[in-house]
This record gives C-alpha cells, structure tokens and sequence, in this order.
C-alpha cells in the first residue's frame, strides 16, 4: 500500500485552510454580505487537546462561521523559544480542518521579534466577534481587538487540568518512566 493510499482523503477538508490574508478577506466579505456572523480566534495549537477543542465548538457557537488563525512555527518560535512548536505548521491546519467547528484556517505569521502579535488577520477581515481566552490577551491588546472586531468575546480555559504546556511538563518530568515503558514494550 503507498503511502498516499494509507493517509485518509482530505483534499476536501484541507479547502479550509486558506493560504493568504486576500483570499480570506474576499470569502468572508460574501459570507457577510449574506448576513452571516463571522467569528475570529487564533492559536497555536501545538498539541489538540480536549480544552481546544471544547472552545472551538464554544467560539463557533457565538456566530455562522468560525476562521481558525493558527500561529506558524516562526511565529511560535518567536514567543516560545526555538524548541516549539513540537507539531509542524502544516499537520496543525490539517488537523484542524478535520473538526466540524472549524470552517476556515489561515497561518498567523504577523508577530514582531518578541513575539507581539501585529493584528493582521484581524484588520483584513475585522470579524463580527472575536474570541479569545481570558489570560492570552492584556488589556492594551484587547483596546485594538475591539477596534477591529464588531464584539469580544472572552471565555475562561475550557479544561480544568490541560493545557499544552502541562502535557509537556509532564513529560519532561515522567520522560524516564515512560522511555522505561516504552522499552519494555518493545522486548
């Protein structure tokens, strides 16, 4: 079987991830001509996890349709040091795009050296509502997100106990139990 054959079909699936900023601006402007209610959120999305995927289906919930801004591995790096993001670029928008919540993705690069978002996206296609978590975003930030955003929306953290920062301290932390495991299981 090649290795094509092995991957299951998502040429259609990943028609949501949207390359550029434009192309973006051009379908949420016909969405919006129809009187549907555009939402925004960005991410990282290192490591889906239920938290994640808990305040997709909340923030999709808020309006019609639900754009996925997922930060690219520069961006990342930039504000999380060179050892992340740990999942590439490309598999986060995949996976993404196979949540049902999740109607358009586009990659976030606009961060300056420190990591500081830029407000691109969000000043290209100014969303009806965008949502945020309650500690991504300082008050100076949330000034310019209303600016360019119809409504905000702030949510707490949808998981009590996960987080992707706390799946990797825990592994960092049990790393040798588990390469003991995982030895084990390979005799």
């Amino acid at each position: 079987m090649s290795q094509s054959e092995e991957r299951p079909p998502h040429s259609t699936l990943t028609k949501k991830i949207v390359p550029n900023y434009q192309t973006l601006r051009q379908i949420t402007n016909g969405l919006r001509a129809a009187s549907n209610r555009i939402v925004l959120t960005l991410g990282s999305y290192d490591m889906l996890h239920i938290g994640h995927v808990r305040y997709l289906m909340r923030a999709k919930a808020q309006g019609d349709y639900l754009i996925v801004g997922v930060d690219s591995d520069s961006a990342i790096q930039r504000y999380k040091g060179p050892h992340r993001p740990l999942i590439p670029q490309d598999e986060r928008t995949e996976m993404l795009s196979y949540l049902n919540c999740v109607d358009f993705i586009t990659l976030v690069d606009d961060v300056d050296q420190r990591g500081k978002w830029q407000y691109g996206l969000l000043k290209m296609i100014r969303p009806t509502i965008f949502v945020a978590v309650e500690d991504s975003y300082p008050e100076s930030q949330r000034k310019v997100i209303r600016k360019y955003s119809g409504e905000l929306v702030v949510f707490p953290r949808q998981a009590e106990r996960t987080s992707s920062t706390d799946i990797f301290q825990r592994l960092i932390q049990n790393l040798p139990l588990l390469m003991e495991s995982a030895d084990r299981r390979s005799t």
